[in-house]
């Protein structure tokens, strides 16, 4: 059976001095599409761009931060432990000096971290937490399919071994044909933008319905996918679930809960306009 072979590049333009990587480059990406969209959802409910662009510099803090520590926390804690300073830096020491960039984020911490970033920018500007939520949602899964893009131009996280017509041999990691699980997350992600951007764009909803749905389809996609995918640290090989899906029970949990109570508001408000209706 002939597969994917898989071997671009990561480095899209190298000047000696400076490389501009796909990864970077996809990351940034998904900042600029995601800014182009809720730039357009700001200015229909009246709020300035300028609310905005403070909003963008705490989202991008929260995500570069929580994204490192997640991942340093949960994935490669034994490493870390040991090398505290180069969580924070982008260069290594051992075994030899290195600059190195910020590698390894994980999306659970990343949008652990976005959650307290919005609450503290809600309470300083006076604006409801869940309708932040709800616009962030909708770009949110358009950001994670970028990232994910760039996980493929990597050849990183990969998948486990499969004979599927569409593996892909990741020549930098072996010759064995694996699932592209990068691409099965890409295509998913893009499925659940253009579902939650319909949604947001067709009905009004209780304020956190769309961040609950968010959290459950994108959360319920990553749990399955992690099944397909190779772990990522080594602890995880005796695990029945790896780190990522233990990672998402929680926020899975939490957007069931915020779908029935939502949905349950909802339902209440409209009970109570069709009785104010017959009263009048």
């Amino acid at each position: 059976m002939t597969y994917i072979h898989w071997n671009p590049s990561p480095v899209i333009v190298d000047l000696g001095f400076y490389e501009l990587r796909w990864y970077s480059f996809l990351f940034a990406l998904g900042f600029v599409l995601s800014y182009t969209v809720l730039n357009v959802q700001f200015k229909e409910t009246g709020f300035g761009v300028r609310l905005l662009d403070k909003l963008t510099g705490y989202i991008a803090a929260a995500t570069v931060i929580g994204a490192r520590l997640g991942h340093c926390l949960f994935y490669d804690w034994d490493y870390y432990s040991s090398h505290i300073l180069e969580i924070f830096l982008p260069f290594r020491f051992y075994p030899e000096f290195e600059f190195t960039g910020f590698q390894g984020l994980a999306s659970h911490g990343g949008i652990f971290a976005i959650v307290v970033a919005v609450i503290l920018f809600s309470k300083k500007y006076d604006i409801k937490a869940l309708w932040i939520f709800d616009k962030l949602s909708v770009v949110g899964a358009l950001a994670g399919a970028c990232i994910r893009l760039g996980n493929l131009m990597n050849s990183e996280i990969v998948g486990k071994p499969a004979d599927v017509p569409w593996a892909f041999t990741f020549v930098r990691v072996d010759s064995i044909p694996r699932h592209p699980g990068q691409l099965y997350e890409v295509l998913t992600y893009l499925a659940i933008f253009a579902v939650l951007f319909t949604l947001d764009r067709k009905a009004k909803r209780e304020p956190g319905f769309i961040f609950g749905l968010f959290f459950v389809l994108l959360f319920s996609t990553r749990f399955i996918i992690e099944f397909f995918k190779a772990n990522q640290s080594d602890f995880e090989s005796g695990m029945l679930l790896n780190m990522g899906q233990l990672l998402s029970i929680p926020f899975i949990i939490l957007g069931i809960v915020l779908l029935l109570t939502r949905r349950k508001r909802q339902l209440y408000a409209a009970d109570l306009e069709q009785t104010n209706m017959v009263h009048n």
